[in-house]
């Protein structure tokens, strides 16, 4: 299947400080659903084919969407998010931090996305917003098809791993699709819990 590659928008201008110099850096943050359950083939996740005149259409990505504004914080984004894609309703305690991942598009633009797993949810999933998904399925979460997202493909393998935060900052040139070939997946390793025994000499 040929996927249509609608072009990535370019990042707005960064505006000049007084004096020289440029503005405070700023990037998109979105959130990310991980609706698990256990199926035929061991742990599964949801995933939803983008569909219509949108980035990376035709590709696979997990439930997700933009946090609306300073109002809105990352929990209450991603309990949105699902109800919105797909009708699943989700209770604030049953979320769960996955893995924040900093991820950088091949054409440039950079933003950071919030993956939360529900442990717990009400409903069953089904394409509520069919100009934007044309699919809903289940995919193993050890076997993760080669069509998704790039950026999406990169956090469900991190959080697989049970990293807690990655980069992924991908070249001019990449393919918006996952490509094994072209791993940018960079774990950032966790620091030594507090209260934790210290580590060996010159470590944390």
């Amino acid at each position: 299947m040929t996927h249509q590659q609608t072009p990535e928008p370019a990042p707005p201008p960064v505006p000049a400080r007084p004096g020289g110099g440029t503005g405070r850096y700023t990037a998109p943050v979105d959130v990310h659903l991980v609706l698990r359950r256990t199926g035929a083939h061991g742990d599964e996740v949801l995933l939803s084919r983008r569909a219509g005149p949108v980035y990376a259409t035709g590709l696979l990505h997990l439930p997700s969407g933009h946090i609306d504004g300073p109002h809105e914080d990352m929990v209450d984004a991603v309990i949105r998010e699902g109800l919105e894609e797909t009708g699943v309703r989700i209770d604030r305690a049953d979320v769960r931090a996955a893995v924040t991942v900093h991820h950088r598009s091949p054409g440039g633009g950079a933003r950071v996305g919030f993956f939360l797993e529900a442990v717990r949810w009400r409903g069953t999933p089904s394409i509520r917003e069919p100009h934007l998904c044309s699919e809903l399925t289940w995919a193993p979460l050890a076997a993760l098809p080669d069509d998704m997202v790039a950026f999406c493909r990169a956090g469900l393998d991190a959080y697989r791993r049970g990293v807690l935060m990655a980069a992924h900052f991908q070249h001019p040139g990449d393919p918006i699709a996952h490509s094994p070939g072209a791993d940018r997946l960079r774990p950032v390793l966790p620091t030594r819990r507090y209260g934790s025994p210290p580590g060996p000499p010159g470590t944390a």
